[in-house]
């Protein structure tokens, strides 16, 4: 069984250097120059990415990395730079974007060390916390109010392992349920298949304000991280690129651009949504485009 099992393990560190050496050799600025398309992954995630009826890609991340492209084109002097949008979700964004189908995720990613160890990321452009959504009555607040029942979680995300971590540290003998999408996660909770999904504040604030009956849900008063940032997704090993991607938002942040890019995803209706999340920006993310 031992020998089987290091088999296994051996199979699968062989394709992940494989899959890690390709994405290496894979040079985004070349690309750009020779292409002139910047392929850019988005989700299903309201209001930093999503498709509207229409089919348009649309968000808050896409906006600004509409913007990005524009700078890029002019740092590295391109006579144009088209822009491919490429569906991703958060079990296979890390996959497209080794792969080469995707060149950078525009979405809601969290840096933090564990997405670190597969991915770079860009400056900072929005702080979240982790809570969860349940039910209103069934009142459930806290962490210990779920001990002993189900939490429903997106595939991929890194709120897996933070969800994983709370139950070993507070012994809450959960059962964490994994599913593929974020709408999929909501819907048990909706359903009463589990007690509640985890997931961005920010996020699921935006799924109870779409859905059917709003005030049928209640998102935790207890916060299950710290504030942590987002950022854009970039391949490892393309530190060129990541590089150019920092200096133009860094240009984006320092004209003050960014400041009415929020103002129109935060504070006024989603294009295509009929919501407003009334967000006011937070005094952390305000800083940090201050001084990125």
């Amino acid at each position: 069984m031992q020998r089987v099992q290091a088999r296994w393990w051996g199979l699968l560190m062989a394709v992940w250097m494989l899959s890690t050496a390709a994405a290496a050799e894979i040079n985004t600025l070349q690309r750009l120059s020779e292409t002139g398309t910047l392929r850019v992954g988005y989700g299903d995630t309201a209001p930093f990415s999503y498709q509207d009826d229409e089919g348009n890609v649309r968000g808050y991340s896409i906006e600004l990395c509409q913007r990005v492209a524009e700078q890029l084109q002019q740092q590295l002097n391109l006579p144009k730079l088209d822009i491919e949008y490429v569906f991703r979700t958060p079990g296979n964004r890390v996959q497209l974007l080794n792969s080469g189908e995707i060149d950078i995720e525009c979405n809601a990613s969290t840096n933090n060390a564990e997405r670190r160890r597969s991915a770079d990321f860009s400056l900072s452009h929005f702080f979240v916390s982790v809570r969860f959504v349940a039910l209103k009555e069934n009142q459930f607040f806290t962490l210990q109010d779920l001990a002993g029942r189900s939490v429903s979680v997106a595939r991929g995300a890194v709120n897996v392992g933070q969800i994983n971590q709370a139950n070993r540290e507070q012994q809450l003998n959960l059962s964490v349920v994994p599913v593929e999408t974020l709408q999929e996660a909501f819907d048990l909770v909706t359903e009463g298949r589990v007690a509640a999904f985890a997931m961005d504040d920010i996020l699921l604030s935006t799924m109870i304000a779409e859905s059917e009956d709003p005030s049928a849900y209640s998102l935790s008063e207890e916060a299950v991280t710290a504030e942590e940032p987002l950022g854009l997704l970039m391949r490892q090993g393309d530190q060129a690129f990541v590089e150019q991607v920092n200096q133009a938002l860094r240009e984006i942040y320092q004209r003050g651009d960014i400041l009415a890019l929020y103002e129109r995803w935060f504070l006024q209706p989603l294009p295509g949504k009929g919501i407003t999340l009334n967000v006011p920006i937070s005094e952390t993310l305000a800083q940090h485009f201050m001084n990125p």
